[in-house]
């Protein structure tokens, strides 16, 4: 008896399962796009939150978060604590003791606490430093990579987010302008004036970032 035939695939029905492969493939890269584009977004949206917040609470206080010393009058609020008042946030943005040297308490967290009794931040309660949408921290310090005065910095940032945080904030180019960062070799590493910033963002899949904003 004489075998069956084998009927292979068409070249229409071969087309046709490559536009849906095709298709499918760039849903995935479209989705993977917007979600980059959102964290960059939610980025920025912080970093000009947070600036906002330390300058309307100077306003409202005459004083600098996280060092102002009559944050602890418990006429005002109750179980907080105030920093030494010279005018300089003390601590690293990591709440490490790295950045400007501290006498007494790491005002780089001490801050947070500050901002969240004024009302003029939510999240995560007392000094917790809040994370990033990249999964770093964004935090907090006197001077990095050169720039002068107190800093916001975030972390872990993967480069294609770093480079465009840079980019719309500033001028693009991590070695100069109001916005620097530096290639990370752990997470959330220090921010120091010493740590010099990259020459550009290597978008290489895998190297993140650590990327300081003035402010």
């Amino acid at each position: 008896m004489p075998l069956p035939l084998q009927r292979g695939f068409t070249l229409l029905e071969i087309a046709i399962v490559l536009v849906i492969i095709g298709l499918l493939l760039g849903g995935v890269l479209k989705g993977q796009e917007l979600i980059v584009q959102a964290r960059i977004k939610n980025i920025i949206g912080d970093l000009n939150g947070l600036s906002a917040a330390i300058y309307t609470y100077q306003d409202r206080y005459r004083a600098l978060p996280g060092d102002e010393r009559n944050a602890a009058v418990s006429a005002r609020w109750s179980g907080v604590t105030g920093g030494d008042g010279n005018g300089v946030i003390c601590g690293a943005y990591n709440g490490a003791t790295g950045g400007a040297a501290c006498s007494g308490e790491i005002e780089s967290t001490l801050i947070w606490q500050h901002l969240r009794q004024a009302g003029l931040i939510t999240g995560a309660a007392g000094r917790d430093i809040p994370t990033n949408a990249a999964g770093g921290l964004i935090g907090i310090q006197s001077g990095a990579f050169g720039l002068a005065g107190q800093v916001l910095c975030v972390s872990n940032l993967p480069a294609k987010i770093a480079a465009a945080i840079d980019a719309q904030l500033d001028d693009g180019n991590p070695r100069a302008g109001n916005v620097r960062g530096t290639g990370q070799s752990a997470p959330n590493p220090a921010a120091s004036a010493s740590i010099p910033p990259d020459t550009a963002y290597q978008d290489d899949g895998s190297q993140l970032y650590l990327v300081c904003k003035q402010i």
